[in-house]
């Protein structure tokens, strides 16, 4: 299933990814699910490139990105649901590795491989850690997972029962809304992991992530997100997995200052700054925003004299 909005730039590449591994609509269901992008109606161009082959249904309205996946789900007819966002790319031999481990283990809940960051144009920008040392179930799954965000969504197959026990997506959440959603699983079910870097996630401004990055809504709604899932968690890891995660991604709230910063984007980086802060008050993070404080006001004093 795969949800687009605006994506007719990076559409086709998208699709030709999956279509070169197409195991046959007896096997695969391919659809296009468009959150009712303004200016654009991507049909035209699926029907040109899926040649009958992709499904498509357009939003008579915008649903968000959380009412969008839950609607893609919705729309799922296989039993197990891959989400692949209009801007990411599979690499050959992701669907037949991700069966085979459904097919060896029939108890997880989900699977998931490791994945490549990519740049707007497609350059490989880093690879995501190795979760373990060979593909296997993850050990410790729900705590590791609470901890910090480690799957982008185009690497994860649910099946689909999972998904209809869980509930869709939390609308309440306009960003981190996969990492909940990780999270919840792993609390109820095994997962899978493939240590082959088998997606590629595109990394820029567009993107979900990026779009809230100035005015640190990523980080609010990841704190967000923590609060949601921890009712989800075993109470011996809960306490232990929620501050560490806080801490997390304060300390990333910092480091997105810190770049903010560094572009001259003061309002930018005074944002992620009271976010981290909100996060955690743990000491390395309150020094961190102390030395980022020094910073900006080094930054300020600078404009200043120079008008």
């Amino acid at each position: 299933m795969i949800p687009a909005y605006n994506a007719g730039g990076t559409l086709p590449e998208t699709l030709a990814s999956v279509l070169a591994q197409d195991p046959g609509l007896a096997a695969m269901q391919i659809e296009v699910v468009d959150d009712c992008s303004p200016g654009e109606d991507p049909a035209p161009l699926v029907a040109s490139l899926g040649k009958g082959r992709i499904g498509y249904t357009r939003q008579p309205r915008n649903l968000g990105v959380a009412g969008n996946l839950t609607d893609c789900i919705r729309r799922a007819r296989g039993q197990l649901v891959h989400l692949l966002h209009a801007d990411d790319l599979v690499a050959p031999g992701f669907y037949a590795r991700m069966q085979s481990a459904f097919a060896a283990e029939p108890f997880i809940g989900a699977a998931f491989c490791r994945h490549r960051f990519i740049d707007a144009d497609g350059r490989v920008l880093s690879i995501s850690p190795l979760e373990r040392p060979s593909s296997g179930l993850l050990e410790n799954a729900a705590e590791r997972l609470a901890t910090e965000q480690r799957i982008m969504t185009p690497s994860m197959v649910v099946r689909r029962s999972v998904y209809e026990a869980l509930g869709g997506f939390d609308q309440r959440l306009v960003c981190a809304e996969d990492w909940e959603m990780w999270v919840r699983i792993a609390a109820r079910y095994p997962i899978w992991y493939e240590t082959e870097a088998l997606t590629s996630y595109r990394m820029h401004e567009a993107s979900n992530t990026g779009r809230h990055l100035r005015s640190a809504e990523d980080i609010r709604y990841a704190g967000l997100a923590i609060d949601l899932f921890a009712d989800h968690l075993p109470p011996e890891i809960a306490a232990r997995a929620v501050r560490q995660a806080k801490e997390t991604y304060a300390r990333a709230a910092l480091r997105s200052a810190d770049a903010l910063l560094g572009r001259g984007d003061l309002a930018g980086a005074a944002a992620q700054t009271r976010e981290a802060l909100r996060l955690s008050r743990s000491w390395p993070v309150i020094a961190a925003a102390v030395r980022m404080a020094g910073r900006r006001c080094a930054r300020t004093g600078m404009r200043e004299g120079r008008r």
